[in-house]
């Protein structure tokens, strides 16, 4: 069997760059991180599901779709809600 050079030493962003799915690599790890990091601090402050849902002025559904690892789809104002409700601040930057 015979290695590819060009593949021996890359990285696996630069792989996911080639295959044209780095950005949604990107997308699907910050989501994932996101959730957690709610659903961690919701459970620090003792807060239900219900309650949460409550707190920032939505349904139970779309804080269910936030927590949700899997659903990629967010607002910023959905995001805003849950950190202020948490007391916690956003922070995003573009390198």
């Amino acid at each position: 069997m015979r290695v590819n050079k060009k593949a021996v030493g890359s990285s696996f962003d630069d792989f996911l760059k080639e295959e044209g799915d780095y950005e949604m690599a990107q997308a699907v790890a910050i989501k994932r991180v996101l959730a957690y990091q709610i659903q961690k601090a919701m459970k620090q402050k003792h807060l239900a599901k219900a309650e949460m849902a409550k707190r920032m002025d939505t349904s139970r559904s779309q804080l269910e779709r936030l927590l949700d690892p899997r659903n990629y789809s967010l607002t910023l104002t959905t995001l805003a809600r849950a950190s202020h409700v948490l007391g916690r601040e956003i922070r995003f930057e573009l390198v």
